[in-house]
């Protein structure tokens, strides 16, 4: 019998690709806000799926709506007031 250890690096090789580096996390960090947006309006739909929407679902979703939409809002603001990597100093 052989054990799959001893193969370790055939079958999966180690890359130091394979951690996200700090720009990324820092990316991922940013746009936080708009994915727990998007989360908590897709578990507002997913809640309606089986049934018809009562008027606390509606407010529910209308609710997520417009948190997904400030959010995104948001990051769209302060993505355009970021200086680009190619402007000149």
């Amino acid at each position: 019998m052989e054990f799959i250890a001893a193969l370790q690096s055939i079958v999966t090789p180690w890359s130091d690709g394979l951690e996200p580096t700090d720009a990324e996390l820092n990316a991922i960090e940013q746009e936080m806000p708009l994915i727990l947006a998007e989360r908590d309006l897709l578990d507002a739909q997913i809640m309606t799926l089986d049934r018809m929407p009562t008027e606390v679902d509606r407010q529910r979703l209308r609710r997520a709506r417009r948190r997904m939409l400030a959010a995104r809002t948001a990051l769209e603001n302060r993505a355009t007031h970021l200086p680009s990597s190619g402007d000149a100093a």
